[in-house]
């Protein structure tokens, strides 16, 4: 069994210390023999064994036989369609919700702030929508997942309300005409300048043609999806390299089938990457057989959109493991730089301090 975290004071010892065969701290710092010591949620030490400058008591020390990294984060997911419990335990420490009811979502991202059986939430909250836009008519989405706007200016007094609440700097727009009607280039314009002047960026979900066109054009600043739904131009994607982001969700157009749909999405994100585009790793956990925890699949199709192991281990996590940092690791049994299913072997798990799985 794990010990208890050991209560801060001035000459108290550490909460856990770490140590595991080899380890990935950040883009470059690749170390065998690993030490992580930590503070409470944050970290105080991490790096070879043999530089550690201080001591630890016997008890708080913590062996795990494999390869250790920081936490994993999903930057696309809907929560409350999944386990938080579950997501956490599989590896992911930290995901980004990315629409759903406010009131619901919002209260569970300030519950994940403290003991909180589940990964760091953060939310967008209601995604922007035209009437009787998607997702105002989804299935999936409960009531307030949309936020219908009529004209520029409420599509602004939406963003400034939205931003209002205080929780996390986006903003999510649904620009989805496989379902229904879109908004207009004069509200996506108002929407992409109002979150700008308060320092917030704009994702888009982007499904139709000409769809990712309209966005870029506006100003907005990520795919929340791949776009899948057609062959974007090389001149579109050379021109939004340098300043957007596109988030993966590739698997929920295969769940290990070959598609078209996956082909296309493939293709797009291959020619953004080599153009000099960024990819973040999400999953759209929630939509279809999609599960809590590191995706394997999702990994592996990203690997075929040309991410490097090393530029994938940077691509799904999102701050290295160092001083001051957030007490947020996973150890895997294998390691992913060599054998990329070792995603799929989640044999510890730390979040904000506290293990959640796994430590003899």
């Amino acid at each position: 069994m794990l010990p208890p975290p050991t209560p801060a004071g001035d000459n108290a010892p550490v909460s856990i210390a770490l140590r595991a065969p080899i380890g990935w701290l950040g883009p470059g710092r690749l170390v065998e023999d690993v030490l992580v010591v930590t503070g409470g949620a944050t970290v105080e030490f991490a790096g070879p064994r043999r530089d550690y400058p201080g001591e630890y008591a016997v008890e708080d020390l913590v062996r795990v036989d494999g390869f250790l990294m920081p936490g994993v984060v999903d930057r696309h997911v809907h929560i409350g369609l999944s386990d938080p419990g579950a997501v956490v335990r599989g590896g992911v420490t930290a995901v980004r919700d990315l629409g759903w009811n406010p009131d619901d979502v919002f209260r569970d991202a300030e519950a994940s702030e403290g003991p909180f059986d589940g990964p760091l939430i953060r939310a967008v909250g209601p995604i922007v929508t035209c009437p009787g836009g998607y997702p105002s008519r989804a299935a999936w989405a409960p009531p307030g997942t949309a936020r219908e706007v009529k004209g520029p200016e409420e599509a602004a007094a939406a963003v400034r309300e939205i931003l209002g609440l205080g929780h996390i700097s986006v903003i999510k727009v649904a620009l989805n005409d496989d379902a229904g009607p879109t908004l207009s280039d004069e509200d996506l314009l108002a929407i992409c300048e109002t979150a700008h002047q308060q320092d917030a960026i704009v994702t888009a979900h982007v499904q139709g043609a000409g769809q990712a066109v309209r966005a870029a054009g506006a100003g907005v600043d990520e795919f929340a999806h791949c776009p899948w739904s057609e062959r974007l131009p090389d001149e579109l994607l050379a021109s939004i390299a340098g300043r957007m982001r596109i988030v993966s969700t590739l698997d929920i157009h295969s769940y290990g089938k070959d598609t078209p749909e996956l082909h296309t999405a493939l293709d797009n994100l291959n020619r953004f990457l080599a153009a000099g585009g960024s990819v973040a790793y999400g999953t759209d956990l929630g939509n279809g057989p999609i599960p809590p925890g590191i995706h394997v699949a999702e990994i592996w199709h990203l690997r075929r959109a040309g991410l490097s192991p090393e530029r994938l281990l940077e691509t799904v996590t999102f701050r290295p493991l160092d001083a001051g940092e957030p007490a947020d690791v996973v150890v895997l049994g294998g390691n992913p730089l060599e054998d990329l299913n070792a995603y799929g072997r989640v044999k510890f798990v730390m979040r904000a301090g506290r293990p959640v799985r796994g430590g003899q």
